[in-house]
């Protein structure tokens, strides 16, 4: 009687090969999952890194052109003003409000998107303007800080508060009356301050990624 085809063999070759195959996957080594604590301490450094590189690139490229970095601040500051300027006009004439809030937006709005348009006659008009509205905050902000810590002793660190306040308000006033010098200085202490910040960022980032190492996987 001949054997049928294909027909299931059962005896020794058979079973010794299932035994063997059954032996080899639960040899197989089991990956646990990364846990979501390992995960975002992997992938916190590398965020740290790379805003610490674009800190000191950044830092470099204002030293290395200052002139540059001016009109690109000007102009982003135009910018600023212009879109600012259009949605103070949509919220005063697309918002309920009483009528005189609604006057102060319009012309809010209105004198922001002429100023914005003025900053695009030239980096001369952007600098001055970018000066101007950077030393008039300061000096508000030195004035209000000054005497908000003044009149309220309970105020922490009231001596530093006065201390700080004062030099905002002076500050304030180099900028106003010396502008175009003023920002020049002000674009070099902050091209150094980002070098400063990018470096300390990239410290910290490898420091994040040793301490990293020690999480558990699973954790």
């Amino acid at each position: 009687m001949s054997e049928v085809p294909n027909a299931p063999r059962h005896g020794p070759q058979y079973d010794d090969r299932h035994i063997h195959d059954r032996h080899i996957h639960d040899r197989e080594p089991h990956v646990a999952p990364e846990g979501p604590l390992h995960l975002i301490a992997r992938s916190a450094w590398q965020a740290v890194l790379l805003a610490g590189i674009a800190a000191f690139v950044l830092g470099v490229l204002v030293l290395v052109w200052p002139g540059a970095s001016l009109l690109a601040a000007g102009v982003l500051f135009g910018l600023y003003l212009l879109f600012s300027g259009v949605l103070q006009l949509v919220a005063a004439f697309g918002t309920h409000v009483a009528t005189s809030l609604r006057v102060m937006a319009f012309i809010s709005g209105a004198l922001s998107i002429l100023l914005g348009l003025f900053c695009f006659r030239g980096p001369m008009q952007s600098t001055l303007l970018l000066a101007l509205w950077i030393g008039i905050g300061w000096l508000f902000r030195g004035i209000t800080q000054t005497l908000a810590a003044a009149s309220d002793p309970t105020v922490p660190a009231r001596g530093w508060q006065i201390f700080l306040g004062i030099v905002s308000f002076l500050a304030g006033i180099v900028l106003i009356v010396s502008p175009f010098t003023s920002v020049a200085v002000l674009t070099l202490v902050g091209g150094c301050w980002l070098i400063a910040v990018g470096v300390t960022e990239i410290i910290t980032a490898f420091v994040i990624r040793g301490r990293a190492k020690h999480i558990p996987a699973v954790v």
